[in-house]
């Protein structure tokens, strides 16, 4: 071979080089992931219901509270509140106190009872008050599920035409109430 066509060791691409250069890539790849989760709400989580009629379904009531149950039908006509409660859940209890302002405050508050068993349901609502209109009991979770809920507490804000327009994930707490929920149900009211 002449050696004008080869080339010196030097100027070769060296295949240790881009075995040097992954690991640096790929921490910057980690890096940006991290950078993007750090600037999102925890409590927002994304629902491809939201401005989306809620989803039908028709919960037998819960036993022994009344007879009437909770479905899809019972929506609308004036905004409200859906909240997916369990007599098992220890942020149930916290937010509690304020389902409970907001029911004295005039808020309609229909309740969707998550895997729960009734009685113990039953003793919850006894213990800490009772502020939903009406309550379905989703003993398989089927219509959870369907509402896109992934774990408990979580609150919907509907509008008048059933719609759901806000999605709150954990418990609500007052600061909640001032900034988001009350301002909402104003809106939509008008």
């Amino acid at each position: 071979m002449s050696a004008s066509l080869e080339q010196p060791a030097a100027a070769r691409p060296s295949r240790r080089g881009w075995l040097f250069l992954l690991p640096v890539l790929a921490f910057a790849a980690v890096g940006v992931v991290l950078a993007l989760g750090l600037g999102r709400d925890p409590q927002t989580l994304p629902s491809v219901l939201i401005d989306k009629p809620a989803p039908s379904f028709a919960l037998p009531p819960l036993p022994g509270r009344d007879e009437r149950g909770f479905s899809s039908a019972d929506l609308g006509g004036r905004p409200m509140l859906v909240n997916v409660f369990a007599s098992w859940c220890v942020p149930c209890r916290i937010e509690h106190p304020v389902l409970d302002q907001l029911a004295r405050e005039g808020v309609t508050i229909h309740a969707i009872n998550y895997k729960d068993a009734p009685e113990d349901a039953l003793a919850f609502l006894r213990a800490l008050g009772d502020p939903f209109t009406r309550i379905g009991a989703d003993r398989q979770g089927r219509a959870a599920i369907d509402w896109g809920v992934y774990g408990v507490p979580e609150t919907f804000v509907i509008d008048r035409d059933g719609r759901i327009r806000y999605r709150h994930v954990g418990p609500l707490q007052p600061r909640d109430l001032e900034q988001t929920i009350r301002p909402l149900l104003e809106k939509l009211a008008r």
